[in-house]
């Protein structure tokens, strides 16, 4: 009688492969792959990319408030504690002075002063905001300072007008030598912090050790 072979025996291990890992622990669930973060935006009004914010300016630690009297002296801020605003001087031609003080400007702006914290001054030619606001008369030019949310540039010849702020930038962008010494000693009572200078140094600083 002839031999069946024998029906070989299927094992559990030829089924298919596994659907858990030899250890008996269910396989992790993958995690998505994030993608790349979307860039900042732009601040509002000021499109494309933000530039470097300078160094911050800092006042000496010796010119802090003293107790008075009557009670504890009031927190130490650069703008509350400062005899006199620091001084920063920025080569500039007659012709280029104006646009030294508008990079300035911005520069400000990105490091985080509020626009209503600096007070442009100009010495020659009018600054076209300054122009332009005028056009719409003297009282609707000055109520735009009175409002203080915003830049406001004037000329020397009536910045006397204009109230201390924090910032004061100062464009020498021709004019008389009085035009410049009136622009230089009003910034000067009229920065709380910072007093910026757009101009010839040699100028500047015969200006400011006449005594500004």
């Amino acid at each position: 009688m002839p031999l069946i072979p024998e029906e070989p025996q299927i094992h559990e291990k030829a089924q298919g492969p596994r659907a858990t890992p030899a250890s008996g622990r269910t396989a992790p669930t993958p995690r998505p792959v994030p993608g790349p973060r979307p860039a900042a935006p732009p601040r509002p009004g000021r499109p494309g990319p933000v530039r470097p914010a300078p160094p911050a300016q800092r006042a000496p630690r010796d010119t802090a408030a003293e107790p008075g009297p009557s009670g504890p002296a009031a927190p130490s801020t650069p703008e509350a504690t400062s005899a006199a605003p620091q001084i920063q001087l920025i080569p500039a031609t007659p012709d280029g002075a104006l646009d030294a003080a508008e990079e300035a400007v911005d520069l400000l702006l990105d490091s985080g002063r509020t626009p209503g914290d600096v007070l442009v001054i100009t010495t020659g030619e009018l600054h076209p905001w300054a122009a332009h606001e005028l056009s719409f008369g003297d009282a609707a030019y000055w109520a735009q300072h009175d409002a203080g949310d915003d830049v406001f540039y004037t000329d020397a010849a009536v910045a006397d007008r204009a109230v201390s702020r924090a910032v004061v930038v100062v464009a020498l962008n021709g004019g008389p030598e009085a035009a410049a010494v009136t622009a230089l000693t009003v910034a000067h009572s009229r920065a709380g912090a910072l007093l910026i200078v757009c101009g010839d140094p040699q100028r500047i600083n015969s200006v400011l050790g006449a005594g500004v």
